[in-house]
């Protein structure tokens, strides 16, 4: 949930990259965070492994004044992608307003994708909170090699709830997608936010 300061007009809003391992939530934030202007970004943290992947999470704090009279702080995080780290995927998913899920498009890791994919939803009814009630979007990441897995089959795989979501295109690496990803779910979850503030 957004936290709403009404005296210091400010809002807290946090947004989780969500994903099977290696599938480049990290580069997102990473890529994010080189382009952004130091006046609205504070440090990134992060933790990895020796092998370079992320253990526990990824945290990149951005200012913004995207919602009328308050000043907006997005908080973005990752969890991560390897299995024996569910329980810290939990508690990072705690308090999410928006969820980015990150899919990998090779060929070979579509059943990474389906079952991190189901991983997200098992994690969010654990907090009693249903995918389709929350602000989502879908990644498809890595979409120059040339294994890619089409966009009908990811769609199949991955955007059959009640409602289908948008989806978008990615070359995180390139930065490719990456900004387009980030201002379509912000768009998404300040659309909620100012619906609940005004209810």
């Amino acid at each position: 949930m957004a936290q709403i300061n009404i005296a210091d007009k400010e809002v807290t809003v946090k947004i989780v990259y969500y994903g099977p391992g290696m599938s480049g939530k990290t580069t997102n934030l990473l890529y994010i965070h080189q382009r952004i202007s130091g006046k609205n970004l504070t440090d990134m943290v992060s933790i990895a492994t020796e092998g370079d992947m992320t253990l526990y999470f990824d945290f990149l704090p951005i200012e913004t004044d995207v919602i009328p009279g308050f000043k907006a702080k997005f908080q973005l995080y990752t969890v991560p992608g390897q299995v024996q780290y569910n329980a810290t995927r939990k508690l990072v998913l705690q308090g999410a307003d928006g969820i980015v899920f990150v899919a990998d498009s090779q060929w070979s890791r579509q059943k990474d994708n389906v079952d991190s994919f189901a991983n997200l939803k098992e994690n969010l009814l654990a907090d009693g909170i249903n995918l389709n009630d929350i602000p989502y979007v879908l990644e498809y990441n890595k979409r120059d090699i040339k294994d890619a897995a089409r966009l009908e089959y990811l769609d199949y795989l991955l955007n059959r709830e009640a409602f289908k979501v948008p989806s978008f295109e990615a070359v995180a690496t390139e930065g490719k997608g990456v900004f387009e990803v980030l201002n379509h779910i912000t768009r998404m979850v300040v659309a909620k936010i100012l619906k609940d503030i005004k209810n």
